[in-house]
């Protein structure tokens, strides 16, 4: 196996992401109210999609960020078919 699939990211649908990132907030006690919304952006080297964090508690914003952060890095956002 090399490198590069090794370390692949995961294509997922913008429902499947949203779900994803739904999940992990909501398992944090400081993220449960966190409202999101997901925008998909230019193909850049990391990644093609970003969220859009809305009524975050001043201490739930790191939390949240690092959420977010780790699951940009495992899922692609799909092409549309």
């Amino acid at each position: 196996m090399d490198f590069e699939t090794l370390f692949a990211k995961t294509p997922a649908t913008i429902d499947e992401i949203k779900a994803r990132v739904a999940y992990a907030l909501d398992r944090h006690p400081l993220c449960r109210n966190v409202q999101f919304d997901i925008v998909s952006m230019p193909r850049t080297a990391k990644s093609n999609w970003t969220i859009s964090l809305q009524s975050v508690a001043p201490d739930a914003l790191w939390e949240a960020s690092d959420i977010v952060a780790d699951i940009q890095e495992a899922y692609d956002l799909a092409a549309a078919a």
